[in-house]
């Protein structure tokens, strides 16, 4: 195996030939090559001679401070399988040779105006991007708008004629509760599954804007998962629910609406939060310990904090509103709580999603060539 030796000698006056001794150490001027010499051991001496007569001093042209103090000659013997080569590399700088120095300054300043360059592409990118996703949400919340208001305004449109406009908004409010319990009538689970997927979006994209985001700017696919789970889970179970708690408390005595709340907020509060947070998890594509974890962490928080709203709202749910509106009146209710539940169900997500891009980053070779240069700097 080569061994390397690396030996420096200051240089404080013009070079001269050694008269005997070691081998000539060879100083190539600025026009040569920049490059390692390796002289055969025949030609040597002859090639000393001829540098040796041109060469009176070595002038250091260099606004390094370490380069303007007394040359310092590296010598570099690469002994190889017994046979001793001279390679001569220049000045030596902070252990780098001047020679290579340019190189790589000429390199850096070439890759740093390169990096540059991408990031300002990589920045137009993100802003074309935004642009689209901005484009794309304000086209679907102006045509869901758009569609909701046309549909609740022409619920009369084939009795419109002679109407003013003033009748118009007058009946319309009365003949679209009309529909609702005539669907409720002929299809009620698929009445009640509607309404909860409406009023889960709508509690998602709210919740999405108290967290910060601007108006047009939030995340589609959370809010389609949570308008799923409440389209495709909540009206249908909430449906047999409130049927199952009729028949357990068949009362009329003044103990039963408490009951029904206790029961409620007790065994029903725990299945519906823990099945939303599991079908929510799993709809991100996060591995079941990921999703349990998260469960159990927020399963106790969410259930003490349903008992600061729900309460409240179920004794008129019991008491008051029948047992085929009940849906309704809760999912009115629900915009307030599906806020709180979707921001509690993403954003220990989120966190776990920021702390390991970090991590990434943090182990990128990038960042460890970063690390590096810092390390030397200082």
């Amino acid at each position: 195996m080569a061994s390397v030796t690396q030996r420096f000698l200051p240089i404080t006056r013009p070079f001269s030939e050694p008269k005997s001794g070691p081998r000539p150490t060879i100083f190539l001027p600025k026009g040569l090559p920049q490059t390692a010499a390796i002289f055969s051991n025949a030609s040597r001496k002859r090639r000393v001679a001829a540098v040796a007569k041109e060469l009176d001093v070595i002038p250091v042209q260099s606004s390094d401070s370490t380069d303007q103090q007394d040359g310092v000659l590296a010598r570099i013997e690469v002994e190889e399988e017994g046979e001793l080569v001279n390679q001569v590399g220049g000045f030596a700088g902070e252990g780098r040779f001047s020679f290579e120095g340019a190189g790589e300054f000429q390199g850096f300043s070439s890759s740093s105006s390169s990096s540059s360059t991408n990031s300002e592409g990589e920045g137009e990118d993100v802003n074309v991007e935004k642009l689209i996703d901005r484009s794309i949400n304000a086209t679907i919340v102006l045509a869901a708008g758009c569609f909701a208001v046309t549909k609740l305004l022409t619920i009369d449109a084939d009795y419109w004629h002679g109407w003013t406009i003033y009748e118009i908004l007058r009946y319309a409010p009365q003949h679209n509760w009309s529909a609702y319990e005539e669907a409720l009538k002929t299809n009620p689970v698929f009445a009640k599954m509607v309404i909860s997927g409406v009023v889960y979006s709508l509690g998602d994209w709210i919740a999405q804007c108290y967290e910060g985001k601007p108006l047009f700017e939030f995340d589609r696919a959370r809010m389609l998962r949570s308008g799923l789970v409440g389209f495709t889970l909540h009206g249908s179970l909430s449906h047999y629910y409130y049927q199952l708690c009729e028949a357990l408390f068949p009362f009329q005595d003044w103990w039963v609406v408490p009951a029904k709340v206790a029961f409620d907020q007790t065994i029903w509060a725990a299945v519906w939060n823990s099945i939303y947070y599991t079908v929510v998890g799993f709809l991100r594509f996060d591995s079941p310990s990921n999703v349990f974890g998260e469960l159990r962490a927020t399963f106790w928080p969410m259930l003490t904090a349903g008992w600061k709203l729900w309460p409240f709202a179920h004794l008129v749910t019991y008491g008051v509103i029948p047992v085929e509106q009940r849906l309704l009146w809760v999912d009115c209710v629900e915009l307030i709580w599906v806020t709180i539940l979707s921001t509690y169900s993403n954003e220990k997500s989120e966190a776990r999603i920021s702390e390991a891009s970090a991590e990434a980053d943090s182990s990128s070779p990038s960042a460890e060539v970063n690390q590096m240069e810092t390390t030397r700097e200082a």
